[in-house]
């Protein structure tokens, strides 16, 4: 059966039965509100001091303060002072430089950066990319350190035309680091700057934690390291096309500079440094 006397008129929250809820509404820069009390119509210029100034439409402007009495579309609102956005860190780069927004990559340099093959070329695009592009710097590769001497003596280096290589496995002794004092001697060591670090590979240089491994394996001397790794890894390595995919997975785990090897690190921001110098 219906309730013809209704609730309890003293029951809790009697009083708000009914009552218009007026919305807190902020006052943001031309909101356009009108004046209950006299009906002034105009827009937000300014809050300050929890005053707010409207400017009509014969740009004669009024202060009022801030609260209740104001209508928007002739509905009854409260105005609020707008909530001032949290300031917001610059967005970093993978290599974490500032990120330089809305930039245009410059016409490259004559100087450039030489890596010795393809997968060192993608690791530092990757991390060093947008870097580059800034200063405008190309990376080629050699396809290998051995072509080093060839390509400074077809391409000299000069004050404005400086190279930096970046060579795997520059440890004492090793035939990479042999082509580099030779290097350095020569007529072009002037303007060449030849660093390295000291793992076998650039595959090394990414932090075991970021492929999903504990570490990277120990290959047996006689097998080709690469085609080593995937095995023990229990990776397919039958030909190049796996050795190329093994590379995408390992690089897919590479996202920034935390992820490389601290002597990877500074040994590309040194090159870089060299050949913007």
């Amino acid at each position: 059966m219906d309730d013809r006397y209704g609730g309890d008129v003293l029951a809790a929250g009697w009083r708000e039965r009914g009552r218009r809820v007026v919305p807190d509404v902020p006052a943001a820069r031309d909101l356009v509100v009108e004046v209950a009390a006299d009906g002034f119509c105009g827009a937000v210029v300014a809050v300050r001091s929890g005053m707010v100034e409207l400017e009509d439409r014969r740009g004669a402007v009024r202060v009022f303060p801030l609260g209740s009495g104001f209508l928007i579309d002739g509905e009854p609102v409260r105005l609020v002072a707008p909530v001032a956005a949290a300031p917001t860190a610059p967005r970093r780069s993978a290599s974490g430089s500032i990120a330089v927004e809305n930039h245009q990559a410059r016409v490259a340099r004559p100087s450039r950066i030489l890596v010795e093959g393809r997968h060192d070329a993608e690791l530092v695009e990757k991390v060093w990319g947008h870097d580059l592009r800034v200063d405008g710097v190309v990376v080629e590769y050699l396809e290998g350190v051995d072509h080093l001497a060839a390509l400074l003596d077809a391409e000299p280096p000069a004050s404005d035309r400086r190279y930096g290589v970046l060579v795997d496995h520059l440890v004492a002794g090793s035939k990479e680091s042999r082509i580099a004092e030779g290097v350095a001697r020569g007529r072009h060591g002037a303007h060449v700057r030849i660093v390295g670090h000291p793992f076998i590979d650039v595959w090394q240089c990414v932090k075991p934690a970021a492929v999903g491994i504990a570490r990277w394996p120990e290959v047996p001397r006689g097998i080709e390291w690469k085609v080593g790794v995937c095995r023990a890894l229990g990776w397919p390595a039958d030909d190049q096309a796996d050795i190329a995919a093994a590379w995408q997975r390992i690089l897919a785990g590479v996202h920034t500079y935390r992820d490389l090897e601290p002597a990877l690190l500074g040994r590309v921001e040194e090159l870089i440094d060299f050949v913007t110098a």
